[in-house]
């Protein structure tokens, strides 16, 4: 009677876990790609070629990759840092790393703006070098604050997947490789780099997932549609223009984000396979 309780049980959680996915991803990812196509090929074609799209494609593409370099840089220090290392202030710089965490993008994005925007306690700073070099640096309302802003949402995720494996690992390989003479890069080199390869690969994944669909910090440093806009606020404005070719372009333009996180979502399931046959 108990083993016939626990199979209806189980098949219950399983309806209603089904039920949960089918309502509150499929079916509005497939409304997506409906609606992005129901007028045809042509106009999804010219939605997607369209030179605002191109220009949102582009700047998202460059956010993407400057997030992914720099946080991947920091990631890693930060996670090597707090893992191989007893110093005053960790406890301190781990919580630092969740910041972003806790602040939402808005303010994160106000925050800039407050910072180095043209009432900014930086400004004459960056007036000073744009003087002397003769350049006209902008960090807000430009692709430098859009970079800047993906960059703050972006950092904690691959610190956050790296650190755990590191602790996990321990400190004995290093200690011993020290011990026998190995620099410290090369311990680096041959023990922990190769010990946090896949919670590294893991958290870039996150990072890339993250930059591409950020809106609320991105929102409030960027300015000019067709010049600084990704492709979360192209699709907002299309979508808030409000006529009817608008709202079919901002699907078409939202495909491309569906087709984005497919192929996150198959690079998260091959890292995560092959994490998996790693520790076995």
């Amino acid at each position: 009677m108990k083993q016939q309780n626990s199979k209806i049980v189980k098949w219950i959680l399983i309806g209603i876990s089904v039920l949960f996915f089918i309502l509150m991803l499929v079916l509005p990812l497939i409304e997506v790609i409906y609606r992005s196509l129901k007028d045809g090929w042509e106009i999804y074609q010219s939605a997607i070629t369209a030179e605002n799209t191109l220009s949102a494609l582009k700047v998202t593409l460059i956010a993407t990759i400057i997030a992914l370099l720099v946080n991947t840089f920091f990631g890693i220090v930060a996670s090597w840092l707090v893992t191989k290392f007893d110093f005053r202030g960790k406890n301190v710089l781990s919580t630092l790393i969740d910041i972003p965490f806790s602040i939402s993008p808005v303010i994160a994005g106000l925050a800039y703006i407050m910072t180095f925007g043209r009432n900014g306690w930086a400004t004459p700073f960056i007036n000073w070098i744009n003087e002397l070099l003769g350049t006209d640096i902008s960090l807000v309302f430009s692709i430098p604050g859009v970079v800047i802003a993906t960059i703050f949402v972006t950092f904690p995720f691959i610190s956050r997947e790296v650190i755990p494996v590191l602790n996990t690992e321990g400190r004995d390989e290093e200690v011993a490789a020290s011990l026998m003479g190995a620099s410290g890069f090369t311990i680096f080199r041959k023990i922990t780099l190769p010990h946090m390869k896949w919670g590294l690969l893991y958290g870039i994944i996150l990072c890339a997932a993250r930059s591409f669909g950020e809106f609320g910090a991105v929102y409030a440093v960027s300015k000019t549609r067709g010049e600084t806009f990704t492709l979360p606020l192209e699709i907002d404005a299309l979508y808030m223009a409000g006529s009817a070719d608008s709202i079919t372009q901002s699907f078409a333009v939202s495909s491309l984000l569906v087709v984005m996180a497919v192929i996150i979502l198959i690079l998260k399931n091959i890292v995560e396979y092959r994490g998996r046959q790693n520790d076995i």
